[in-house]
């Protein structure tokens, strides 16, 4: 990306560091095949000590970068696959990583003259969910019955808007079973 597209990257670089204030510099290793992110001034620390190998940063920031280049690639793929979409990211950065998902999906909404990305990403986390209460339609509820499984649309439910009316969040009916995707029990 940085080579192909160094406008897009730049960007990426920018946001990256909006996300994680703690790093100060995305450093491209091409010659070892990797990169690093450089930590923000540390008062005794050396230079080779303020860079954080790609192979020691947590899954969270990796999962997070990698969206990141998908969100700003000028040609993403037509399909994103992801399961547990929030496992090791913070929850306070949930609702940035929801919005590089949306840039994905809704790339004309965010002034990208590209096709969207359909995106789908699983999820367990009641904090994320709670990011989708405007947008009911973008999440479908899995169910699973022996060997077959059942999907339906959020937004579809009959008693929806009564439920939202009662109160409580997004993740709260979940995590009390109302919305469904309650396993079977043994």
């Amino acid at each position: 990306l940085c080579e192909r597209a160094p406008v897009a990257y730049e960007a990426l670089h920018a946001e990256l560091l909006s996300l994680f204030p703690e790093y100060i510099q995305l450093v491209l290793q091409p010659a070892r095949g990797t990169f690093a992110l450089r930590l923000a001034a540390h008062p005794t620390a050396t230079d080779t000590d303020a860079l954080v190998p790609a192979d020691e940063l947590s899954q969270g920031t990796l999962y997070t970068l990698a969206l990141l280049v998908l969100a700003h690639d000028p040609a993403p793929p037509a399909i994103v696959c992801i399961e547990e979409l929030d496992r090791g990211i913070h929850p306070r950065l949930l609702r940035g990583v929801r919005d590089v998902l949306y840039r994905l999906a809704y790339p004309a909404d965010y002034g990208h003259d590209r096709p969207p990305t359909q995106v789908i990403a699983t999820t367990h986390s009641p904090h994320l969910l709670d990011l989708f209460r405007d947008h009911p339609e973008e999440v479908i509820i899995a169910e699973k019955t022996g060997r077959a499984a059942t999907f339906s649309r959020l937004s579809d439910r009959a008693d929806f808007d009564d439920l939202l009316a009662e109160g409580g969040s997004l993740g709260d009916l979940w995590y009390s079973g109302i919305l469904g995707g309650v396993p079977e029990e043994p």
